[in-house]
């Protein structure tokens, strides 16, 4: 039976979603299973966790969270587009995402600003991550001419000074970040360019083989999708040849009518032995910069209670 929701004075992320519990049904439902699923994949020391984020995630305000949970091992592989990247870089070299402006984007060219939906970012900005990323290209060549992607973007975040940066963090923590497809971005355009005149080869094939290895060496693996595309499907893909993913978590606005791979359900992953037959998958229907917080609030309460339940239990024995 539906239990219909209730918003109290000081009420928890927990508390709120636990209400969404009761209801059970719908967007609310959904959102309280993926909770509880996200929660015991971030507790379970033998899941290797899988995140892959598309969309502007970084320049939507997701920045420091995904760092705070690399650094703090909750996400063991990152998998990302190049744009995401791209923009991480531009905050760390001093550039900045706006709001606020309101002008039309004609008005908005003129003035050297590019928008993403209501996000807006200075072409000022671009120049100095061009002439900054040019710089760490050219220490890389001097030592380095072929690379896979992996290993590029650890050296990338070996070269950089910014404790809230995703790169840095995750080259810090020897959390292997992959991007099948950095060439389609503002950093990918910027290599494509230095290596008209310089000698630097990316290898993607060669991230495949550290992939599989850690998929192979995982007793199980859950997938935190945020937004779809390609890093959806090479989270997804990259376990296969193991019968799938163990768990997965969907946050998507995207629909599955016209057959895209960001708008699948995680189950048509089963009939290609992407996800598990007996896994357990969650799809979240909304926009991921709202209910991913608010899902990662909810998880750590749940395993913060978790934590005081176990110590209390000792000092009563």
């Amino acid at each position: 039976m539906i239990e219909h929701m209730e918003v109290k004075d000081r009420m928890s992320v927990l508390e709120l979603i636990e209400q969404m519990g009761g209801s059970g049904v719908l967007g609310a439902g959904r959102m309280y299973h993926a909770t509880k699923l996200l929660a015991e994949v971030l507790e379970d020391k033998d899941t290797t966790v899988f995140m892959s984020i598309a969309g502007p995630m970084v320049p939507g305000g997701l920045r420091k969270i995904i760092k705070d949970m690399i650094n703090n091992g909750m996400i063991d592989v990152l998998i990302t587009s190049g744009a995401n990247i791209t923009h991480d870089l531009l905050e760390a070299f001093g550039g900045r995402h706006y709001k606020g402006l309101k002008n039309n984007d004609e008005t908005l060219c003129k003035q050297g600003i590019g928008r993403i939906g209501d996000i807006y970012t200075k072409s000022e900005d671009f120049q100095i991550f061009e002439q900054k990323i040019t710089q760490i290209l050219t220490q890389i060549a001097e030592k380095d001419k072929y690379l896979n992607i992996r290993e590029f973007l650890t050296k990338i975040g070996n070269s950089i000074n910014d404790k809230n940066s995703i790169l840095q963090t995750a080259s810090k923590k020897n959390i292997p970040i992959y991007s099948p497809g950095l060439i389609d971005s503002m950093l990918g355009l910027q290599l494509w360019m230095f290596t008209q005149d310089n000698k630097l080869h990316l290898d993607a094939s060669g991230d495949m083989s550290e992939l599989s290895d850690i998929v192979f060496n995982s007793k199980k693996v859950a997938t935190i999708i945020l937004g779809g595309g390609l890093p959806k499907h090479y989270a997804l893909a990259s376990n296969l040849l193991k019968g799938g993913v163990d768990a997965a978590i969907q946050i998507t606005m995207d629909r599955g009518e016209t057959g895209s791979l960001s708008g699948a359900p995680l189950e048509e992953a089963k009939s290609w032995s992407k996800a598990k037959a007996d896994s357990n998958l969650i799809t979240v229907i909304g926009d991921a910069t709202i209910i991913f917080p608010l899902m990662l609030a909810g998880a750590k309460e749940i395993n913060t209670q978790k934590i005081k339940d176990k110590t209390a239990q000792k000092e009563l024995k």
